[in-house]
């Protein structure tokens, strides 16, 4: 089968990215004699440069990972919601969402001390040898690809209106930057060489310098600038000036926490992901609704409307009960969401024809409850400047939204963690640091008694979803894409893809699975501001072809053709424990995605 690069093969280790920065950062290290957790930790900063629209150092991040020989575990670096941020401070300011933008949509930043933590139990390197790479690209400047002046253009008028310190840093000369000039931001590498400096006051203990870091984000200088800065009224997607929530308190409280992933076998495979605080257990639920025999010789390949109607409308199950029962305010029936009996009651309701209802379950018999906005269809809104996280439109163009990064060592240790927020449009740039707040307590709903209602000290649910899937026990693949609510649509078409497709040169097809046609649906209340959801919607590639289009719309699907190339930005890497032969491809939509290898 023909495939836009080769699947590539080798031994000594496997990283692949949103970015081939990053993706080479990874590399580098990993031949510096680093572990794949090093190399995630450096290539996760890096992004947070290279891909400023997309993530940064105050967003969050979920990780699963698979140290050689021990179990699979879920490192969550998504912050809580602070103590002040309630439902009637709120409504009390006359909201009945909370902001896509802005400091009122600021949860405690939570990927800086996950990438700590990562580093400290399971890398090897020095922090200032994991940090250098980063800091090296704020400093002297790294090419500036395509989508992030794009995404600046889109803000402009914010920034130079009302954002003045983010027009500082990403307006330089007065203009969004040009694709391949050189793009500097200065006072975050001041922020890092500031950081390591006074760590390093801790001594020559390799843990204790990474611990005295994670105290001065969380009391010492680092601390007092988001703090003080949160306390600023800003701007937001309300169209008011709001003051955050966030305090020095909040930021002080919090830690990274280690925790059991969520999982699921199937046909073999046991897939581990991240709890229903994130999207992950929807991956699961959609494969426990599979049908027994799915697929066949033209199922992943070729995007049969059979197929695609038959995961489509699977996709909206579990979805439907993401919205009635996922979050971290409550209790979450998981084991009856993923029980045999609740999934064949479940895979009843897959009829012949697309379904423009949104029907969550009874697990345990349980009543389901959804909140107000998920009970109104709202018409397609489009995305406006600085509101929310720009994922995927109705017509398929990917207009960015988050970072995602695959490795894996010659060891055997494997990684995927997907990291987002703190985007450059998400809040203001705090000046003496060199990056913005991020936004995601705008996941949160302002209504009480949910499981996703907003409530101090309780994760917002998010859309972050990494994976991870063993055979037999070992750890086989690591993988996952950008997308917000689309994340665990894509990454379940490329996992089963790769499942049932035949191998290349004895392996998993990566390549293949990423390149195959590529399809969504948004029949659910979307998780970002301005929470819209669109029955019966299915966004298709225009490589699905013609006849395939033509019976997903018969069969009732509101059927929208995107670009050949525009659904999707999965990477993925891969081990095979008999022989020790590492693999990795990526995603070549968008020209930026790289596997590299040897």
């Amino acid at each position: 089968m023909f495939t836009t690069r080769p699947t590539l093969q080798g031994t000594h280790g496997m990283a692949s990215s949103t970015h081939w920065l990053a993706s080479g950062t990874a590399m580098a290290v990993l031949e510096d004699g680093g572990n794949a957790f090093d190399a995630a930790v450096a290539a996760g900063f890096v992004l947070q440069v290279v891909e400023p629209h997309l993530n940064g150092p105050a967003g969050e991040v979920p990780i699963v990972l698979a140290p050689a020989g021990a179990r699979p575990l879920v490192l969550c670096g998504q912050g809580p919601a602070p103590a002040g941020a309630s439902i009637d401070h709120y409504t009390g300011l006359g909201l009945d969402l909370v902001p896509g933008t802005g400091p009122l949509a600021a949860a405690v930043p939570g990927a800086f001390d996950a990438w700590m933590l990562l580093l400290r139990d399971h890398g090897t390197k020095p922090l200032a040898d994991v940090l250098s790479y980063a800091v090296g690209y704020a400093e002297r400047g790294h090419p500036a690809v395509e989508r992030v002046g794009e995404t600046v253009a889109t803000v402009r008028d914010l920034f130079e209106t009302e954002w003045p310190s983010s027009a500082e840093v990403y307006l330089p000369g007065g203009r969004p930057p040009r694709p391949g000039a050189l793009l500097r931001n200065p006072a975050l590498a001041a922020t890092w060489r500031r950081l390591l400096g006074e760590a390093a006051a801790a001594g020559p203990d390799r843990a204790s310098v990474i611990d005295a870091a994670r105290r001065i984000w969380r009391e010492g200088f680092v601390a007092e600038e988001l703090a003080a800065f949160a306390a600023r009224p800003a701007t937001d997607s309300s169209g008011e000036r709001h003051a955050g929530v966030l305090t020095g308190q909040d930021l002080a409280s919090f830690t990274a926490s280690y925790e059991e992933p969520a999982t699921y076998d199937w046909n073999g495979w046991t897939v581990c992901k991240a709890g229903p605080w994130s999207q992950g257990p929807a991956f699961l639920q959609q494969l426990a609704l599979l049908p027994d025999g799915l697929g066949g010789a033209d199922g992943p390949a070729g995007g049969s409307p059979e197929y695609v109607h038959t995961l489509t409308e699977g996709t909206k199950l579990a979805m439907a009960d993401r919205e009635a029962w996922y979050g971290d305010a409550a209790d979450v029936p998981l084991d009856d969401l993923l029980s045999a009996g609740y999934n064949t009651a479940r895979r009843s309701l897959v009829g012949g024809s697309a379904s423009y209802e949104l029907r969550p379950g009874s697990p345990g018999g349980r009543a389901p409850r959804l909140c107000r906005h998920a009970l109104t269809r709202t018409a397609d809104a489009p995305t406006t400047a600085g509101a929310g996280e720009p994922t995927v439109s109705g017509d398929g163009t990917t207009r960015g939204d988050t970072c995602h990064l695959d490795i894996v060592d010659r060891h055997g240790n494997m990684v995927a963690a997907t990291p987002s927020g703190g985007w450059l449009h998400s809040n203001p740039v705090v000046p003496a640091l060199g990056f913005p707040l991020g936004t995601r307590l705008q996941m949160a709903w302002l209504e009480p008694g949910l499981p996703n209602s907003l409530t101090p000290g309780r994760r917002p649910r998010t859309t972050l979803t990494p994976s991870l899937a063993l055979r037999g026990g070992e750890p086989v693949l690591a993988f996952g894409t950008p997308g917000g609510d689309q994340q665990d649509q894509w990454s379940l078409h490329f996992f089963l893809a790769a499942a049932l497709r035949d191998p290349v040169r004895g392996g998993l097809d990566l390549q293949g699975a990423i390149d195959a046609p590529g399809w969504h649906t948004e029949s659910f209340p979307g998780s970002f501001y301005p929470r819209a959801w669109h029955p019966g919607s299915l966004t298709v590639e225009s490589r699905m072809g013609e006849a395939a289009i033509t019976e997903l719309r018969r069969r009732g699907h509101d059927v929208t053709v995107g670009p050949a190339w525009s659904e999707g930005r999965l990477s993925a890497v891969a081990r095979d424990p008999e022989t020790g032969v590492l693999a990795a491809a990526a995603n070549p939509r968008g020209m930026q995605g790289y596997a590299v290898g040897r």
